[in-house]
């Protein structure tokens, strides 16, 4: 996979929103949530996105795949820049990226039927199918992701959560993309459902050739279903690596703070003196210099003032980290 060529490739990605106040609506600044965020995802690779809520990871999912307009940057899928594309040709590059929601009660339409929502997108891209051929692709898509063939006929309100969330996964394999983004897939399902969901993610990769986008706040899931990791701040990626090097040899100063957050079976809860402090600055008025600099406790002067790059510090450029304290 290594020599092969980028199946997505991000490059200074931008996604501000403008804010407007008073009487006369004038613009006072920008929403940074996307500040030039740059990775490149390989066909057949599962990317790990995380960070703290409100580090803009949601944002760039929804920049990636056009729901956002992006404020600057390149997203060249197959070397074809979609931030240039409209019409007949945005819709097919969106026919090849598709989503995976947060949330499976808001993201179902429950005026719909099952089978209307997942024959939607076939609607939309397939025109030339009957209306038999929609229903059969529909009823092998509910047997693939474990339900009913003949639940297609009930609403959304009468699945469970987990049941709902594999139905949003039918509807987003139905176009057979080539890349699928998962965002936080399943943080609103209970524990013991979210197995069930991230094994059935890995057995239609497995069986699909499917490209993932991962993003999750859950550590422990990024490292079960993920190769590589990128961690998120502040709308940039601070660290980048395989997941053992993120897991087992973490380097920026964040990376290492959201792992010894998280609890250990038979430890309990963390040390305070361990767990990160305050909450993630607002992208309205970013800090100075190393946005992390006001919760690290390691930042020197020069990290008030200027902001480190993004840059490799291995020969294979494989781990990239953006700090002045990383040699």
């Amino acid at each position: 996979m290594s020599n092969q060529a980028p199946l997505l490739k991000v490059e200074h990605v931008k996604k501000y929103f403008p804010v407007y106040t008073g009487f006369l609506r004038r613009k006072t600044g920008n929403v940074k949530a996307v500040d030039g965020v740059s990775f490149e995802l390989k066909m057949g690779e599962t990317l790990g996105l995380v960070g703290e809520s409100g580090c803009g990871k949601s944002t760039l999912a929804r920049t990636l795949i056009r729901l956002y307009t992006p404020t600057g940057g390149k997203v060249l899928f197959r070397d074809q820049d979609s931030t240039k594309l409209a019409g007949k040709k945005l819709k097919s590059f969106k026919k090849n990226m598709q989503m995976i929601f947060q949330d499976p009660y808001a993201s179902l339409n429950p005026s719909h039927t099952v089978g209307y929502i997942i024959a939607e997108p076939l609607k939309v891209h397939h025109p030339e199918l009957s209306t038999a051929q929609r229903n059969e692709v529909v009823r092998s898509l509910l047997q693939k992701v474990g339900l009913n063939s003949d639940c297609n006929n009930r609403y959304p309100h009468e699945f469970s959560g987990g049941q709902r969330q594999r139905i949003s996964v039918a509807r987003a394999v139905s176009l057979k993309p080539e890349i699928i983004i998962c965002d936080e897939p399943v943080s609103a399902l209970d524990v013991s459902v979210q197995a069930q969901i991230l094994n059935l993610l890995k057995d239609l990769q497995d069986e699909l050739g499917l490209t993932y986008l991962f993003i999750s706040h859950d550590l422990g899931v990024v490292e079960h279903m993920c190769a590589t990791v990128a961690v998120m701040y502040l709308g940039r990626i601070v660290e980048k690596a395989p997941a053992n090097t993120i897991f087992g040899n973490p380097q920026h100063p964040y990376t290492k703070a959201l792992l010894q957050a998280v609890p250990v079976v038979g430890k309990g809860k963390p040390e305070s003196g361990r767990t990160l402090k305050g909450d993630v600055p607002s992208p309205l008025n970013p800090p100075s210099g190393c946005p992390f600099h006001p919760r690290c406790s390691l930042a020197k002067s020069e990290c008030k003032v200027d902001r480190p790059k993004l840059r490799p510090i291995t020969r294979d450029s494989s781990h990239e980290v953006s700090c002045f304290l990383v040699n």
